[in-house]
């Protein structure tokens, strides 16, 4: 290992805490390791013994005296015996060390896992700016992977082979020490070689790792915005920055590879250099005793030297393969330590602090000023001075930007101020335990986050941290699997109520809380309404329901605990005016006795607070009532101004001064709010970031597991090489130079048996001195001549190998994305396919395929050609002998195909636990604010502990298992030498075959035995690379290249397929025509969200969707985009059917706008180029020109980057206006005909949506455009607003026609308008 590494791989075996248990079974592992290098020596001894033997017997002139064959036959018995004996002890040994060594690699990757992701969750929010979850996915899968491999029963197998080593230079020098001083020369070039060149490969690793990570980060965050991607065709550019991360890892792999076949050359050549000297010194000394007559050296003790000695070298040698994986292990666990021994500058799960056991609610900021960490040039907030009065509700409004939502971030300690002092009742907030804080206080966020699990558990999330003594009793029940079995319990058909009662009052309690909470944030009736009530799972991240729903549930969890102070950050944006009036009484209703601190942008939600406080740029501008502020014309008055529906002459008629409760009232009990809500779990499923549709909910019954699987098809392995010939195709000769290398690497084992042959058949006393000195020149130099072969073949074989393998890597993983792109998002969202899961098919399959690496394929190589050679040899020299030995190849085959089978079992029933728990770790950390404001550290790493339950407990079952057939390969190979040695001995002895025939023979298949046992060490990694060449190769072959030889850049539409577009791009506006539609999702065929929907869009008009939350408006716009196909009916896009076509190129002229801003990683430029047509790349200028009809250039031209300023994670360095405003210059740079936006002004300041409505009013003209829009006065000037309701359009018309025919229209206007 390198330098750095030999004190750190001591360091890296008791990582994260061992228990005394698993010290134990390390020291036992280390013991018995040890041990079982020694008995192979010995048995060394006696194998010269033997020769000796056989010595006296061939001098001997009196071949037909039986008496001394008996005599002969009984003494050689005695000590073949012996070898029995001591092979059983080794066998013990070995058994014991495999078994340990693999439970010491399984138990240490779990404790690895579980310490990184807690250290992880205590980090304060800024740090995950520089670390995407796809990384954390990465560290989780692929890197906790490479340590288990190093740190596993390799280990003991590498200890045994240095056991070995020592042993035989002990033996050695015991029986002849000149020659074994001489043979010390070995162990310095080793280690020299094995320093320098671990040094350089664990170098190459550790970068190759990170940009393998940067590329997972890439695929990562486009399998989570699977629409924005498929919508604006952005695949080919996406791949093409992945492809980018991934060519320099390759070029890094490409640098191991050769640092790997330099090292193994070298040794090799040291090895076989150094048996050339070792016989031909033995030569001199066996000819000086027979020259002298004296009782020096005898054949025997130098057979015994030079047999141990070359048997320790080549075991060493074979070692090497497993060399670099204890290097990468050290390299990956350097990378995990940095974060896992970081101290978070605000720790939430830690109790040191203040603590609080009440609190008033009241907050002061005194000269607080703050910037983000990951954005130093830009001040935030600058020396404000606020009071936020306890028990009273304050507002904070102002332009986006301006610092609101920093100010909630700050109270809730997710950052700290930069400058100034923040103190909550009197006391500073760093003095407060943040826990006991967090306890006081419920946030509902901007963008709301909900967790992988049912809605009963997420709205309980709200009361793990409650500050309420009278919760304390429930924290047991919360942290335990009492919810999530319940869950499952309901969707397996049981009822709510009496399934929780059998588990106890606490979760009877929990439930009454969640039902109360949920009625509070108006969401008791649609959850009701769902197939499975309180016990539907949301998906990743929430995304089967809808982003109404899903505000709701978020609005639920933060009031179920009761909460001194509730914090609202744009709390209500998502939700059609009906759901927000009463979410706005259910608030009203309990905030008094509370501090309500609300961040609104429609002014409408806040007009009654104590305070509103107006902001600008990370300043306060004004504080008041809403009275004295309008009073005072000042810039909240502007505000309201903005934000006041025109009344027309058309509405005049209408009575304007009807209490707004009135007509409100008359929507409460309206049959279409459950009738939209009914049954459907995603009726109102917007295309975003998540793709929250519905369709990964599995129908009644199915278990969490079965959603989870990934398939892997059945391949045979005929199947899998022709598979991928055509990846392997371009470097054939490459592959044929490295098999030849091999073949020179396994065929040496034979040259070298067939010259160790001769060679001590030729020192044998009977000839003369003359003789042996010569015969010993001769056969010292084959053997130097050997090591030369060797040296090249090695670096030959190693490295061709490896470049093979670093290039199909690469293509195989290029191939993966491209293929995941072209699937539907049908096919995304079914078979329990999640984000995370998909990402595997790149990290953790891409990992296992490259685990098959030049090491591994030319030993595995190698080692086939040596048996094959050593077969062939042996009978052709001595058939009697090969014949008897052979008869127990089978069953060392057998006990290698045995482990082989029980490892593939394993790996097939638990691969996708480890995936199911890097998803609950990525999840955790893309959630992190909402983790951190509901302390929720301890839940979720115990949720991830429960997911690896079925995995641990099998380890041991299945360990003990494949280490006794691993043993048993050692066990048979020392039974071969033992038959082999009482069998020669009489063949010997009979006079069948001389000395040298049967050495020669013994000693290929002694090579052979060894190095198969050697092999059958490889079957985990090839046990997960076989599962994972099934599964990547039924990926690609689902894409449209399939497994292509050459790979060329994609830049083609996600779905277009080979044929004549039938899409034509004539005029300057689409037109758009539903007919008749009737549609259900995929996974819910038995709820209707479409029941024949008639909509008819002319080109070049505004047209809107507007209806309540769940009736369908969002499901239209993925219609219109062809990401789902209807059931029935017809959507015409100029004058083509879209349904019945497998073109999208029509999608090249659509632009859409989600309703959660979707941003890469990336530069600014980069993402607005994204929306570019597929095949037009934009220029600078046309990316500006966007900017500036989105209002948001200004904003770019303020930064110091300006324009090649990045994004971060999920564009997580901008606020959610300044995210909308940059998905709107993305739409727009692709200069569409049909524009259509989804809520895409919901997270705006009135003045920036003004602003921006006169931009789009600008970049529409001439183009049709479809809105969909909650707030009114975004589209009061359609020339067609559409009223969807229970998934029908009910009515449709202009905003002055609708005022005055419609109810529902006009109650939305009236609770819109702001009173002046």
């Amino acid at each position: 290992m390198g330098f750095g590494n030999l004190a750190g791989y001591p360091r890296l075996l008791v990582a994260a805490n061992p228990s005394r248990l698993e010290l134990g079974t390390l020291f036992v592992g280390l013991a018995s390791s040890i041990a079982s290098g020694v008995p192979f020596p010995i048995i060394g001894i006696i194998f010269g013994q033997l020769i000796d033997d056989f010595n006296s017997v061939t001098c001997e002139e009196t071949a037909s005296s039986s008496g001394g064959d008996s005599s002969d036959q009984s003494d050689i018995n005695s000590k073949i015996l012996l070898i029995v004996y001591l092979g059983i002890a080794q066998f013990v040994l070995i058994y014991l060390h495999l078994l340990c060594w693999t439970m010491t690699g399984a138990r240490l990757a779990q404790r690895l896992r579980e310490r990184y992701l807690q250290n992880l969750l205590r980090q304060e929010p800024s740090f995950f700016d520089n670390l995407p979850a796809g990384e954390v996915a990465s560290r989780l899968n692929t890197d906790i992977q490479t340590i288990r491999s190093g740190t596993a029963e390799k280990v003991g197998i590498c200890i045994s082979s240095f056991s070995f080593f020592v042993t035989a230079y002990v033996v050695a020098f015991i029986k002849d020490s000149i020659l074994a001083a001489m043979l010390l020369s070995l162990i310095p070039a080793y280690f020299i070689m094995s320093f320098v060149g671990s040094y350089y490969i664990e170098k190459y690793t550790g970068r190759m790792s990170d940009y393998a990570a940067s590329a997972a980060s890439i695929a990562s965050e486009a399998l989570n915005n699977i629409v924005v991607v498929h919508a604006f065709g952005a695949n080919g550019r996406l791949e093409k920055k992945f492809s980018k991360a991934l060519k320099d890892s390759e070029t890094e792999g490409l640098k191991k590879a050769s640092a790997t076949g330099i090292q193994a050359g070298v040794l090799y050549f040291v090895a076989y250099g150094a048996n050339g000297l070792a016989f031909w010194q033995g030569s001199r000394q066996i000819a000086a005793a027979v020259r002298t007559e004296s009782a020096g050296a005898t054949v025997g003790s130098v057979f015994t030297v030079i047999f141990v000695l070359v048997e320790a070298t080549l075991l060493l040698s074979q070692v090497a393969p497993f060399i670099h994986l204890f290097t990468q292990a050290v390299a990956c666990y350097h990378k995990l330590r940095d974060d896992m021994e970081r101290k978070s500058l605000i720790d939430g799960s830690s109790d040191a602090g203040l603590r609080l056991t009440q609190a008033e609610g009241g907050f002061e900021f005194k000269d607080v000023s703050f910037i983000y960490p990951s954005r130093p040039e830009i001040t935030v907030l600058n020396k404000i001075n606020l009071s936020i009065a306890p028990k009273k509700h304050t507002a904070i409004v102002g332009l986006s930007g301006s610092g609101k939502s920093t100010i909630a971030g700050l109270v809730i300690r997710l950052y700290d101020a930069t400058e100034g002092e923040i103190t909550f009742d009197g006391q500073n907030i760093r003095d407060v335990n943040t826990r006991d804080l967090r306890g006081f206080l419920s946030l509902v966020q901007q963008e709301p986050s909900l967790l992988d699990r049912s809605l009963l558990e997420n709205i309980a999330h709200g009361l793990v941290n409650s500050s309420k003594p009278a919760h304390a009793h429930l924290k047991a029940a919360l942290l335990g699997t009492d919810l999530s079995d319940l869950a499952t319990e309901v969707r397996d058909g049981q009822d709510l109520m009496t399934a929780a009662e059998r588990r106890g009052p606490e979760v009877v309690e929990i439930v009454q809380l969640a039902r109360q909470a949920a009625a509070l944030a108006d969401a008791d009736g649609f959850i009701e309404a769902l197939q499975y009530g309180y016990a539907t799972m949301v998906g990743s991240s929430g995304r089967l329901i809808s982003g109404g729903q899903k505000q709701r549930v978020s609005l639920a969890r933060a009031l179920v605990k009761d909460p001194a102070v509730l914090i609202l950050d744009e709390a209500t944006a998502a939700l059609d005016s009906r759901s927000e009036q009463r979410i706005q009484r259910a608030i009203n209703n309990i905030s008094t006795g509370r501090t309500v601190i609300t961040i609104a942008h429609r002014l409408s939600t806040i007009i009654n607070a104590d305070k509103i406080v107006c902001m600008h740029k990370g300043d306060i501008l004004e504080e008041g009532s809403h009275s004295e502020l309008m009073a005072a014309n000042g810039p909240y008055s502007e505000l309201v101004k903005l934000q006041t529906l025109g009344a027309t002459s058309a509405s005049n008629k209408t009575d304007t001064t009807a209490s707004i409760e009135s007509v409100s009232k008359s929507d409460v009990t309206s049959t279409t709010d459950v009738e939209n809500e009914k049954g459907s779990l995603s009726n109102d499923v917007e295309p975003t970031k998540e793709a929250r549709v519905s369709t990964t909910e599995a129908p009644a019954g199915d278990s969490e597991e079965e959603e989870e699987e990934l398939e892997t098809p059945v391949k045979s392995l005929w199947a899998l090489c022709k598979g991928y010939a055509p990846a392997l195709k371009p470097h054939l000769l490459v592959i044929f130079a490295a098999l030849f290398g091999s073949s020179m690497v396994g065929g040496a084992f034979s040259g070298e048996a067939v010259i160790f042959g001769n060679t001590v058949g030729s020192l044998n006393p009977c000839f003369s001195a003359a003789s042996i000195s010569e015969r010993g020149n001769f056969y010292g130099l084959m053997f130097f001549v050997l090591a030369i072969i060797e040296f090249f073949a090695n670096i030959v074989s190693w490295g061709g190998f490896g470049l093979v393998s670093e290039k199909l890597v690469y293509k195989v993983r290029v191939l993966s994305f491209r293929s995941l792109f072209e699937q539907d998002l049908q096919w995304h969202q079914s078979k329990g396919r999640s984000p995370a899961l998909l990402l595997s098919y790149i990290t953790r399959d891409g990992n296992a395929l490259a685990g098959m690496s030049g090491s591994v394929i030319g030993t595995l190589f190698s080692i086939t050609v040596n048996l094959i050679a050593a077969i062939i040899l042996t009978h052709i020299i001595a058939w009697r002998i090969a014949l008897v030995c052979l008869a127990l190849v089978p069953l060392l085959l057998g006990a290698g195909l045995m482990e082989l089978m029980v490892l593939g079992k394993f790996e097939e029933r638990h691969e996708n636990a480890y995936t199911k728990s890097v998803d609950i770790g990525v999840e955790a950390i893309t959630s992190i604010k909402t983790v951190a404001s509901l302390s929720l550290e301890e839940n979720t790493l115990q949720t991830y502990q429960r997911s690896l339950k079925g995995p641990r407990k099998e380890t041991f079952k299945v360990t003990v298992q494949a280490s006794l057939w691993q043993a048993m390969t050692y066990f048979l190979g020392n039974m071969v030498n033992a038959l082999a040695y009482w069998w020669g001995s009489k063949q010997i002895i009979n006079g069948n075959y001389t000395q040298t025939q049967f050495l020669i023979v013994v000693f290929s298949l002694l090579v052979s035995a060894l190095l198969w046992s050697q092999m059958f060490a490889l079957a985990p990694e090839l046990s997960a690379a076989r599962s994972a060449m099934s599964r990547i190769l039924g990926l690609i072959e689902i894409g449209k290249d399939k497994m292509n030889s050459r790979l060329t850049p994609h830049n083609k539409d996600v779905e277009a397929i080979d044929e004549k577009p039938t899409y034509n791009s004539g005029s300057s506006a689409s037109s758009v025509q539903l007919r008749d539609v009737h549609f259900c999702y995929p996974a819910r065929p038995d709820m209707k969200v479409l029941k024949g929907l008639n909509v008819d869009i002319r080109p070049g008009k505004f047209c809107a969707l507007v209806g309540p939350s769940g009736a369908g408006k969002s499901t239209i716009i993925s219609l219109v985009e062809r990401l789902y196909t209807p059931e029935s009916g017809s959507i015409v896009i100029d004058g083509v059917d879209v349904t019945k076509t497998s073109d999208v190129s029509f999608r090249d002229w659509i632009s859409l706008v989600p309703q959660d801003s979707v941003l890469f990683e990336g530069s600014i430029e980069f993402n607005i180029g994204l929306g570019a047509r597929p095949g037009h790349n934009v220029t600078l200028e046309e990316i500006q020109e966007a900017c500036k009809l989105a209002n948001i250039h200004d904003v770019i031209t303020s930064l110091p980057d300006g324009y090649q300023t990045l994004c971060g994670p999920n564009g997580n360095q901008f606020s959610g206006g300044q995210k909308q405003r940059l998905s709107i210059a993305r739409a727009l740079v692709r200069k569409p005909k049909l524009l259509i936006l989804d809520e895409s002004t919901s997270a705006l300041d009135a003045e920036s949506e003004k602003l921006l409505q006169d931009g789009l009013e600008k970049a529409a003209r001439g183009i049709t455009v479809i809105a969909i829009a909650h707030r009114l006065h975004t589209i009061r000037k359609a020339d067609v607003i559409f009223l969807i309701d229970g998934g029908v359009c009910t009515d449709s018309g202009s905003h002055d026609e609708l005022l005055e025919r419609s109810d529902s229209y006009r109650a939305n206007v009236m609770h819109q308008t702001v009173a002046t």
